[in-house]
C-alpha cells in the first residue's frame, strides 16, 4: 500500500507534502515527525504492540493523530491468523490498554458488523483457511457497503475490526 501511495503522490493525486513509509516506527529517521501515523491491519503482527505505539506517539507532531485498525475478537483467532503472523486480535478494551500514554483517545469503535457475522461463520462452520479472490470481492462489494450503513445504526458496538484514534495535544498558542 505504501508503494501505491508513493505512486499517487508522484502522479499528483495526493499533495506533494505527503510521504508514505512502510515498516515500524524504528525504521524511521529519529527526527521524523508526522501529522498522522496509520496502522491498518499491522499492529497484530507486532510482538510488542504497546512499545510500538509509544514509539509512534514520539514521532507525532503536536496535534497529530495515531490511527489503528486491527482485527477484533480473540474468539475469532484461527489457524489462518497464526499462519499470517498475527500475535493477537483486539477488543476495544485491549486496544485502549496498549494506547500510548500522553495521547488522548478520541475514537474507539468496532467496524464491519456484517463482516463479523461472516468471519464467525467461517471460523465455526466453513473453517476455510484462506479467503479466495471471490470471497474478498464479495466482502468488498456486498458486506462492506452494508456494514457502512449498519454500523452507525448499531452504534459501532459490533464488528470484525476495531478502530482506535489517539491525538497528540497541540502546542499551546504563544
Amino acid at each position: 500500500m505504501a508503494e501505491r501511495l508513493r505512486e499517487a503522490i508522484a502522479r499528483g493525486e495526493l499533495p506533494a507534502c505527503c510521504q508514505a513509509w512502510a515498516g515500524t516506527v524504528r525504521d524511521l529517521p529519529s527526527d521524523a515527525r508526522f501529522d498522522a501515523i496509520l496502522y491498518v491491519d499491522v499492529l497484530e503482527h507486532v510482538r510488542d504492540d504497546a512499545a510500538e505505539l509509544v514509539a509512534a506517539a514520539g514521532a507525532l507532531s503536536p496535534g497529530g493523530a495515531l490511527i489503528v485498525l486491527a482485527p477484533a475478537h480473540g474468539w475469532l483467532y484461527s489457524p489462518f491468523d497464526r499462519a499470517i503472523g498475527h500475535y493477537r486480535r483486539y477488543t476495544r478494551r485491549s486496544l485502549a490498554a496498549v494506547g500510548p500514554p500522553g495521547l488522548r483517545l478520541v475514537v474507539l469503535r468496532y467496524l464491519d458488523s456484517v463482516g463479523l457475522l461472516a468471519s464467525a461463520g467461517n471460523r465455526f462452520v466453513l473453517r476455510k483457511s484462506t479467503p479466495t479472490a471471490g470471497d474478498i470481492a464479495r466482502w468488498d462489494q456486498l458486506m462492506v457497503p452494508v456494514s457502512r450503513w449498519l454500523d452507525p445504526w448499531l452504534g459501532f458496538r459490533i464488528g470484525k475490526s476495531v478502530l482506535g484514534v489517539w491525538r497528540a495535544e497541540p502546542r499551546a498558542p504563544r
